[in-house]
């Protein structure tokens, strides 16, 4: 089936096991109207085999636009999967191509494992496109164990666009090991090679690329989202017009640590909208607890009485709502503490903890940046002579490594002989001179 059109996706939270549930979505949608939200990852069969489909898709409306990740490595799981979600109004399904935690890569065989497999991930695509009209899309790696060479994440995306129809790669910017390191240690110590996703969007101008790594906030991403492509000095603030930046810039973890500080701003600092979605955390907290209350029991309630989802479930988001302000400590003790009494409403848990902020806090607006939203910063990011980026705080760092030499051509033409992304050596593009990449 055609995909439907769907507008570019400048800014989203990843998808976090034990993390991105319902609650954290709901508390991410008070904070920001327009950035895209990604659920857990689900995997296939649980949606096939388990007749309670609501306890894993349903959602409120209003927290869309959001995303459902699947995970699996069989097309016509995957297809069987997303003909489920679909009625609960998706607006696009993820297929995980990134995950290298040993359950899903290693027993499982999907997630980062399907790195080495690209035929099947564009099987698997191409199933799901066939059985939704909706977008489908890919979240990767830069490659997996001694697979982690730029012509080889090349072959890949040439594979899964030519032969799944995917035209939207969210990428995690670092290779992983499917053994020998945790999913901590995957996150941490292969290094960053931010450039690699402009250098993919040089190569590939015709799809979508979103960078994901260790982008701690909005004004970070609204600052990537302004840095051009390899050799397009016109890139800068023209992403709408020529589509010469990366379509997205996609924020992990710091967005459940720090969830206000990281999304407060994003909805006038990357959307350009004229305000944004909350005031303060007093109104997000005073529109959060109406949701916790209502969803309370939702689900059922166990042997033992209590409800499913609880207050300590509905409670969970909040723990970093205050990181790094004035009583923020004190909130996440009184929290627990309050938990420990079992109070029946998530609206009774708040008030007793609420005491441990400072009205200053709890009223405080989201931070400004000093800089326009990143559309209209074009001028504000040249440098000194005009052609370039500037170093100075506040506008794009500069990553002193040299993008990868070109290597859309023979991945093309590898595809026309049925080996992508191979091709002789006289094929490939001439390293020549390497732009530096402005990146964060």
């Amino acid at each position: 089936m055609p995909a439907k059109q769907q507008a570019p996706q400048l800014l989203s939270v990843a998808p976090m096991m034990d993390w991105t549930d319902i609650h954290y979505r709901q508390l991410a949608r008070l904070i920001t109207k327009h950035t895209f939200l990604y659920t857990e990852m689900v995997v296939d069969s649980t949606l096939i085999h388990n007749p309670d489909t609501d306890r894993f898709l349903w959602f409120p409306p209003e927290q869309r636009p959001l995303v459902l990740q699947l995970g699996g490595s069989d097309p016509a799981k995957l297809a069987a999967a997303a003909g489920i979600a679909a009625r609960y109004g998706y607006d696009e399904i993820n297929l995980n191509c990134g995950c290298p935690s040993d359950r899903v890569a290693g027993a499982g065989c999907f997630g980062a494992a399907l790195m080495l497999r690209p035929d099947v991930v564009a099987g698997c695509c191409a199933a799901m496109r066939a059985a939704v009209p909706t977008r489908v899309t890919v979240k990767c790696r830069l490659g997996a164990d001694d697979v982690d060479s730029y012509e080889a994440l090349c072959n890949f995306v040439a594979v899964v666009s030519a032969r799944g129809g995917v035209d939207h790669f969210i990428i995690h910017a670092r290779k992983c090991l499917l053994t020998g390191l945790s999913p901590h240690q995957n996150r941490t110590v292969p290094p960053l090679r931010r450039e690699w996703v402009w250098a993919l969007k040089r190569d590939f101008p015709h799809l979508a690329f979103s960078l994901n790594g260790q982008v701690e906030g909005c004004h970070a991403a609204a600052r990537a989202l302004a840095a051009p492509v390899p050799g397009s000095e016109a890139g800068l603030g023209s992403h709408a017009a020529a589509g010469a930046c990366i379509e997205g810039v996609m924020i992990g973890r710091a967005a459940y640590s720090a969830p206000w500080s990281c999304l407060a701003d994003a909805d006038m600092a990357v959307w350009g909208a004229p305000a944004n979605a909350a005031a303060s955390r007093r109104e997000v907290l005073e529109r959060y607890a109406v949701y916790g209350d209502s969803v309370l029991g939702r689900w059922g309630v166990r042997q033992d009485g209590s409800l499913v989802p609880g207050v300590r479930a509905v409670a969970k988001p909040l723990l970093g709502l205050f990181h790094g302000e004035p009583g923020g400590r004190r909130f996440r003790v009184a929290l627990e503490h309050g938990l420990r009494k079992k109070p029946a409403t998530l609206s009774a848990l708040l008030q007793e903890a609420l005491r441990a902020i400072p009205d200053s806090v709890l009223d405080a607006p989201p931070r400004r940046t000093q800089a326009p939203p990143f559309a209209a910063c074009a001028e504000d990011l040249k440098g000194p002579d005009g052609a370039g980026p500037s170093a100075r705080e506040g506008g794009p760092a500069e990553i002193r490594g040299p993008a990868p030499p070109i290597h859309a051509v023979s991945a093309r033409r590898g595809l026309e002989r049925g080996k992508p992304g191979l091709a002789p050596d006289d094929e490939r593009g001439a390293p020549g001179k390497r732009p530096r990449v402005a990146v964060y």
